[in-house]
């Protein structure tokens, strides 16, 4: 008899089976047997050995290697900034302190964008010190979360009247006023084309970038150029966005014609007066007051931070549009405030200049002792109608070499302009002459000037670059922006 022990488990059904049969007889089968006969053979399985591990180290990136390579690429080019180490002297501008290698040292600064010596002004730092001691140090956040403050409010307040507008806005740069304000001005205007200068500022330039809208680029302060796309453009919305002073070449725009065009074929104009505020007009609101036409632009944009000495930007124009942007701009809704103190001293600062003439007659006297001065030596100047005067170079190395120079041996300091600030072979030093240079001051420059032009083997060549010989220069920058 077969038992279940013989049976169960013995996979080999048909053997199994045949094997019982033959020895017992087809009744010798156990009830077990039958009972796994009946049931389906398992499937076999094949065991596979175990595989190896799936994570393995990931190679080591270098990931500061992408860096250096960037920042060779800079110093290959000519392109490489570096920044002098300067300590501003309240009660002493333009000197300053340099923290040198070999240690301090008085030097003379000729290039500051401090251009009236507002920054050092008793009643500008005054205001900022009684604001701080009343209010503290910071805004606290944006004034969506931690509210308008007061002197903000008088600012802005202040800045609507310099320039005759309904409203103004403050934004915490120059930049970011323009940035934010035209790319969101442009959003809201339906089909909206904007119409830009071949040379206008890195911020309007983004600005129109981040619009995300159409545009059409027209060759500095060309006017033909800009009928013509205007013209092309119908009936479409349009906006014309400009510089009243442009900061490299000290050169200014048409802006009375390009009202006229604007109005002519119904585009909204945006002028930044960055450059010109605080320096020009009877008020010191621009180059549009000192021209008679600010009523005729739509939006002004300024900065704080230059002729006012302080910090920030803003815009001015109808309520409604000021309000629009207030309600629409990142850069505004998410960016922390003006602290109190510096919305003071800015609001002393434009209070000051609006009845102060003395500055600005200072600056145009000293400027104008420059310009005599490095003409007569004959230097490379570029001829302007304006407070900027560069000196050209034409070559990256030679202008940080005559930098160096002026720094090292004669105690001045001149910053080199170098590409993507100017186009490649324009390279120039700027100095911007203010009212409180002396014409000790400026003697000292020339002299230091002409020995680093012989040392280094620079050309002396008197003006250069005839007004037609920079338009040309200025277009081959259009595909810039």
């Amino acid at each position: 008899m077969v038992t279940e022990r013989q049976c169960h488990g013995n996979t080999q059904f048909p053997r199994c089976l045949a094997k019982l049969t033959e020895t017992y007889g087809v009744n010798g089968r156990c009830e077990t047997a039958a009972a796994l006969l009946a049931r389906r053979p398992a499937p076999l399985r094949v065991v596979k050995p175990a595989p190896e591990p799936i994570w393995k180290a990931p190679e080591v990136r270098n990931y500061t290697g992408y860096f250096d390579a960037a920042i060779a690429r800079l110093k290959a080019e000519r392109r490489y900034r570096s920044f002098v180490d300067l300590e501003r002297v309240a009660g002493s501008f333009p000197s300053a302190i340099w923290h040198s290698p070999d240690g301090p040292r008085e030097i003379t600064v000729w290039c500051s964008n401090d251009y009236l010596g507002m920054g050092q002004h008793p009643s500008v730092v005054d205001a900022m010190i009684q604001a701080a001691a009343r209010h503290g140090t910071g805004a606290g956040g944006t004034r969506n979360i931690s509210g308008n403050s007061h002197p903000i409010v008088e600012l802005e307040a202040e800045l609507a009247d310099l320039h005759g507008k309904e409203a103004a806005l403050v934004f915490t740069s120059g930049y970011v006023s323009n940035q934010t304000g035209i790319s969101t001005l442009a959003r809201l205007i339906p089909n909206c084309l904007i119409l830009s200068d071949a040379l206008n500022h890195n911020s309007m330039i983004e600005g129109v970038r981040q619009s995300g809208c159409d545009k059409a680029i027209f060759r500095h302060n060309d006017l033909e150029h800009l009928e013509e796309l205007l013209q092309a453009a119908g009936d479409r919305p349009k906006l014309i966005v400009f510089e009243s002073v442009y900061s490299m070449d000290g050169d200014v725009a048409p802006i009375r014609q390009i009202c006229d065009l604007a109005e002519r074929y119904g585009a909204m104009t945006y002028i930044d007066e960055v450059h010109a505020v605080g320096m020009y007009g009877p008020r010191g609101a621009g180059l549009s007051e000192r021209l008679g036409v600010k009523h005729r632009i739509d939006v002004i944009e300024g900065t704080l931070a230059k002729a006012f000495g302080v910090m920030g930007g803003y815009i001015a124009g109808a309520a409604s549009v000021v309000d629009a942007i207030r309600s629409y701009a990142p850069g505004f809704i998410f960016s922390t405030a003006l602290p109190p103190a510096v919305a003071a001293a800015a609001t002393a600062s434009v209070q000051h200049l609006k009845v102060s003439h003395t500055e600005r007659q200072g600056q145009q006297c000293q400027v104008a002792q420059v310009k005599d001065a490095l003409i007569r030596a004959d230097l490379p100047l570029l001829a302007t109608p304006t407070h900027i005067v560069p000196v050209m170079v034409g070559d990256a190395e030679a202008c940080k070499a005559a930098s160096d120079r002026l720094l090292e041996k004669h105690g001045i300091y001149i910053q080199p302009i170098n590409y993507p600030t100017v186009p490649h072979g324009t390279e120039r030093l700027r100095i911007t002459p203010g009212p409180l240079h002396t014409n000790t001051h400026v003697e000292t420059l020339t002299q230091a000037l002409i020995e680093t032009w012989k040392a280094l083997d620079l050309p002396f060549s008197g003006l250069v670059l005839k007004p037609q010989e920079r338009l040309q220069t200025a277009w081959k920058m259009e595909h810039s922006q």
